[in-house]
């Protein structure tokens, strides 16, 4: 913390963590704006899949806007790193390899994998844990997926 962060309050890390929904979400946002960019189609995306995830089925439409609305704030004012770092801190181990699918799908559905999402998906399976047996397959199945 800065000389001035100490005296204004602030600070520039996420200090709360994230509930085990708002940091997978925070995974695929961070993911799906790897490359710099998060098109309001990506966006539509990324709602999509969360919509059909058991762990987002209680969340009504209002609930997803306010949570979005919370990781974009965090995303624009501290950075993909900070979002990530709070995401992955929080991520509970039983949906590490879900968040890595989830994010690698997001990511390949354009067709077009810029070296920034690569780094990004390589970083996300180091850093969620997952050996790179399972994100090899990950990464795979979600190739065939993502073909048509």
């Amino acid at each position: 913390m800065g000389l001035f962060d100490k005296m204004f309050g602030t600070q520039s890390q996420v200090e709360d963590a994230f509930s085990p929904a708002e940091a997978f979400a925070a995974i695929t946002l961070a993911a799906t704006a790897s490359d710099g960019y998060l098109s309001e189609e990506e966006a539509r995306a990324i709602s999509s899949t969360l919509s059909r995830m058991r762990l987002f089925r209680s969340y009504s439409n209002d609930v997803m806007i306010r949570m979005f609305d919370k990781l974009l704030a965090i995303l624009r004012r501290e950075g993909i790193d900070v979002l990530f770092n709070a995401a992955k801190e929080s991520l509970p181990g039983d949906l590490r390899e879900a968040a890595f699918a989830a994010a690698t799908d997001l990511v390949l559905a354009d067709g077009v994998v810029s070296q920034e999402e690569r780094d990004f998906l390589n970083d996300l399976y180091q850093a969620l844990g997952i050996s790179s047996d399972i994100a090899t397959q990950i990464v795979q199945v979600m190739l065939i997926k993502n073909r048509g």
